[in-house]
């Protein structure tokens, strides 16, 4: 029930019980609540069903978010979907975030440079964090696993918790150590990271905004509760969370949403605080044209740029995460890998294109088809060029650096592929990092301020019988 996945040189993964209460919560974020008091975001959103036979997507106005937290002022972002013109083209919407009371970029810079005497604006960036030396991996690795919703227990077996951590940090330090030595002896993740912070922080500024640009890593420093503490310290009343990764699944966004909500539970400050999340940006159109633009120039170093196969490699998930706990990150994998392609053709580049997934681990089925499994199968069918693209990073690791331009390499020119490619990750690209600032202008929360008394009102809405059964018969434990 419990299984454990590892593989040298990836950070490992781990199976999660199916229908537990954390995953249910987590996709939850992804919400229809409408609030009655004008200073909540009241936002258009998806939930996702459960139902692994549908795998339907429903808007919903009835359940109340169990991923709020005391204050009940976490500000709902909608992710709004992809249209299709008449063509039959996918249309990407620009303005997917933000509250509806600040729908467009203009009226938010407006409304935000109207009460910037009174309002200090922070940026929460999420990110998995990775070890910086070959000292920190064995602690790392402890950290990962320590983690209840990558290991989850019953209850009266959670004891256990942090020797089986220790146990099995201890077990692959070793591997991964080597794994790391490989790419320079740590992880890149935290430089590049600040550097996008920065860079976003700049580019807010140029764009009329004047905000803090904070990190926050799930696994490694800087912790989620470091980035918090000087959040508060500097008197934030207006917070837009972002994280990193393009696409939402419950085993990356969603677990680190799961320590804010907690950390926004038990700390009062944040009552007083405006709260948006940013919970997926694949659509974006400055997301897509600048994937667009790394694809072209590197499809121009072949000798022969159009009988290049584009190679979209995504890090996979457990299938079960998809089927049974309703993770919406397949559909938006595909989704995002269709509008990529949809604007290299009307650029006039008509290559051929596939999408496997990487970094499976352990004796479960993941997400198919597996990037190494298709590297050869294309190999055995004479193709000659080859192109990958990261579709699910945007910055340089492990799983790019080691994985893709090392094993992957190596195994698509054993399998007789002639030239060899990969996409690099998005890192500060300018057009990037201009859209990334564009969406968290959007998703600024209309009002800081709430009232205590129509937060303890709220939150016991929040706790009505409702949620009480779904509570019950969402939680196995």
């Amino acid at each position: 029930m419990y299984s454990i996945f590892f593989q040298s040189g990836i950070e490992p993964k781990l199976d999660l019980p199916h229908g537990s209460c954390e995953l249910n919560t987590t996709l939850e974020v992804i919400r229809s609540r409408k609030r009655e008091d004008s200073s909540f975001c009241n936002v258009w959103t998806q939930l996702y069903d459960t139902d692994k036979q549908s795998r339907r997507i429903n808007s919903s106005s009835e359940i109340s978010s169990l991923s709020c937290h005391a204050s009940s002022n976490w500000g709902g972002v909608g992710v709004k979907p992809c249209k299709k013109v008449a063509s039959g083209r996918r249309k990407c919407v620009e303005n997917t975030y933000g509250s509806i009371e600040a729908c467009s970029f203009s009226e938010n810079i407006q409304n935000i440079s109207a009460n910037s005497a009174q309002e200090k604006v922070g940026v929460l960036l999420l990110n998995l964090g990775g070890p910086e030396t070959l000292d920190d991996v064995q602690p790392f690795l402890f950290n990962l696993f320590a983690d209840p919703d990558i290991i989850r227990l019953p209850r009266l077996f959670r004891f256990l918790q942090m020797p089986l951590a220790k146990l099995i940090s201890t077990f692959r330090a070793p591997k991964s150590k080597e794994a790391y030595a490989s790419i320079g002896g740590g992880s890149p993740l935290r430089k590049i990271t600040d550097e996008q912070a920065q860079a976003l922080k700049i580019a807010l500024e140029d764009k009329g905004l004047r905000a803090n640009v904070y990190v926050a890593m799930r696994y490694w420093h800087p912790f989620t509760e470091e980035s918090i503490r000087q959040i508060k310290k500097d008197g934030i009343t207006k917070l837009v969370i972002l994280p990193l990764y393009p696409q939402f699944s419950i085993s990356t966004s969603g677990s680190s949403i799961r320590v804010l909500q907690s950390i926004f539970r038990e700390d009062g400050y944040f009552t007083q605080v405006a709260i948006s999340i940013i919970e997926s940006w694949y659509q974006r159109e400055g997301y897509i044209r600048s994937m667009a633009d790394l694809i072209e120039k590197e499809l121009s170093v072949f000798a022969k740029p159009d009988e290049a196969m584009i190679f979209f490699s995504a890090h996979g998930v457990p299938l079960s995460y998809v089927e049974n706990a309703g993770d919406p990150y397949r559909d938006q994998m595909e989704e995002c890998v269709s509008l990529i392609m949809d604007e290299l053709k009307s650029r006039g580049v008509m290559n051929n294109h596939t999408l496997a997934y990487q970094s499976r681990v352990g004796p479960v089925q993941w997400l198919k088809p597996y990037t190494d499994e298709v590297i050869v199968e294309l190999g055995q069918k004479g193709l000659q060029n080859l192109l990958t693209v990261p579709i699910s990073f945007v910055s340089e690791h492990i799983e790019t650096l080691e994985e893709i331009d090392m094993e992957y390499k190596h195994l698509a020119l054993e399998s007789g592929i002639t030239n060899w490619g990969r996409v690099p990750a998005l890192g500060c690209t300018s057009s990037f990092i201009s859209d990334l600032a564009d969406a968290v202008i959007e998703a600024i929360p209309p009002t800081a301020s709430i009232s205590a008394t129509k937060n303890r009102a709220l939150h016991k809405a929040d706790k009505g019988p409702l949620q009480s059964l779904i509570n019950i018969f969402l939680d196995p434990f």
